[in-house]
């Protein structure tokens, strides 16, 4: 009697061995694998004839003699480099990489060093005897700008992350040729963050919000066409603003001066005097409604992205518009703004981010990864890196040219809002009203919270529209469907062992889309 065997798919059966294979292999992924000796002479020797050929008739340094003896076994058949060293008036003849500089004598006790500066790793210079050092220290033989400038085209072509070192008076350091084996870095443990407050006055969606510099209050700006500023501590409100006819989207608070900037679904760009709590400036130019804005770190300007598809850069005192960014084909939902090149990136339902050059007025970068509409844009506050917001994806980039990370996949819904701090949390909060909280540098999801709406509100009024850690980032405030504002901090009482990573690497290679 022959058992019934269970039957898998093929797909079934790849997956499963590939799984076996990981976990046989995983536990020794970072270990180098060992040089083989003949294998890696013969390679040393076959790179030193390529990549070094046109300059291995130099002479040998006195230095340089006892290393030579090193060099593979291959490459003693050729003479020209092992010349005798111990005449003190031998002349280095030839094309060379390095001329001599003005005032500079080529002596016997002349020697070579590796050039420290990583750009120019594969150019040569050279050192002053010790007696002339002793004299004139600052002097160098040759510029870079010269070497670079007489150094013949097999030298020039050497690729400056080439893994064999320079050549070093006949002989070669090889000693950073061990190859290190790909790493799969552990996600940071952080604690998880619980609910601590929740703020409610408003009287419809809680669409933006804002912290002061000084961390004192925070504003927010709602479809009751009001803007709020409550109070960080107590959560109690300070004043109400009126001025918006339509919903307020974008709220910004200047580090610079007192002023407050308000944009809205009237069209509207207004400038609030907080010493006064009135409207001293409205910026024209948007044909429809205003999506978000915000202020550049170190000089007075505005920027702000509308539905009319551009984004548009507003001198702040005297009102001008400086820029309209156009180019992108549908709402502009997002922009950002920093000190560094790019200054401004922008987020648009056309699917695209655009990474722009202010000074021109012009797009430096386009990036066309995102399947679907790009909501929100955060920076890292101390990477160069930014992360971008949509229904298929969050993904992460390098600045300054817009180059992919990684995705962070898992939250599979609207996301309207993106967070990030120091300590690398990067919080997500969607259209469906939950939250994930993230390792910025793993992608790794460590919470997920759904927090229940404010009574008497329906469960389809659970959305997140906007979230911000204030500058503590001890505290997490977000602005929610429900008219309410919440606020979450991190749980202390929480451990490495109460609260574990729970990290699987994944074996598959992650998707570029």
């Amino acid at each position: 009697m022959t058992e019934d065997v269970q039957k898998h798919s093929v797909h079934t059966l790849v997956f499963r061995s590939l799984k076996r294979t990981h976990d046989m292999f995983v536990s020794d992924h970072a270990k180098p694998v060992s040089l083989d000796d003949y294998s890696h002479n013969l390679k040393m020797g076959v790179k030193l004839k390529a990549d070094y050929g046109a300059v291995l008739h130099m002479p040998v340094l006195k230095e340089g003699k006892d290393r030579v003896s090193q060099l593979p076994s291959s490459m003693h058949g050729q003479q020209s480099y092992t010349q005798p060293v111990d005449d003190p008036d031998y002349l280095i003849t030839g094309t060379h990489a390095y001329p001599s500089g003005p005032g500079v004598a080529l002596t016997a006790d002349t020697t070579m060093h590796r050039n420290p500066s990583e750009a120019g790793v594969h150019s040569m210079a050279l050192a002053l005897p010790p007696s002339q050092a002793r004299q004139d220290v600052s002097r160098t033989a040759a510029s870079i700008g010269d070497i670079h400038r007489h150094a013949g085209g097999a030298e020039r072509a050497h690729p400056p992350s080439s893994a064999l070192s320079l050549l070093e008076g006949g002989g070669t350091r090889n000693s950073s040729l061990m190859r290190k084996a790909p790493t799969m870095p552990k996600p940071q443990w952080h604690p998880p963050w619980k609910l601590f407050r929740v703020i409610s006055g408003h009287l419809g969606w809680v669409r933006s919000i804002a912290v002061e510099p000084g961390n004192q209050w925070f504003v927010t700006g709602s479809a009751d066409r009001t803007i709020k500023i409550w109070d960080l501590a107590s959560g109690k409100l300070k004043l109400s603003l009126t001025g918006h006819i339509s919903t307020v989207r974008g709220v910004a608070v200047s580090s610079r001066s007192p002023y407050l900037f308000s944009c809205g679904e009237d069209k509207q760009v207004k400038c609030w005097d907080l010493e006064y709590n009135k409207v001293i400036r409205h910026y024209h130019g948007h044909l429809s409604a205003v999506y978000d804005l915000d202020l550049h770190p170190t000089i007075d300007v505005l920027v702000t992205c509308s539905r009319d598809a551009t984004a548009r850069v507003w001198d702040i005192r005297t009102k001008a518009n400086v820029h309209t960014l156009t180019g992108h084909t549908n709402t502009v939902a997002t922009v950002r703004c920093q000190a560094a090149e790019p200054q401004i990136i922008t987020g648009s339902h056309d699917s695209t981010i655009r990474l722009w050059d202010l000074i021109a007025g012009k797009t430096r970068a386009t990036l066309t990864n995102h399947k679907k509409s790009v909501r929100t844009l955060v920076l890292h506050p101390k990477q160069y890196t930014f992360a971008s917001g949509s229904a298929d994806n969050i993904k992460q980039w390098m600045f300054p040219d817009g180059k992919f990370i990684q995705n962070l996949s898992g939250h599979n819904a609207i996301i309207n809002t993106l967070a990030v701090n120091s300590d690398g949390v990067l919080v997500s909060g969607a259209d469906n009203g939950t939250i994930h909280m993230w390792d910025w540098r793993t992608g790794y999801n460590f919470q997920r919270i759904h927090a229940a709406v404010q009574p008497g509100s329906l469960d389809s009024e659970s959305g997140i529209f906007s979230c911000v850690f204030d500058h503590t980032e001890s505290r997490l405030i977000t602005a929610e469907a429900d008219k309410t504002i919440k606020v979450y901090k991190e749980d202390n009482m929480a451990t490495e062992e109460s609260h574990p990573v729970n990290w699987k690497p994944e074996i598959l290679k992650r998707k570029r889309f």
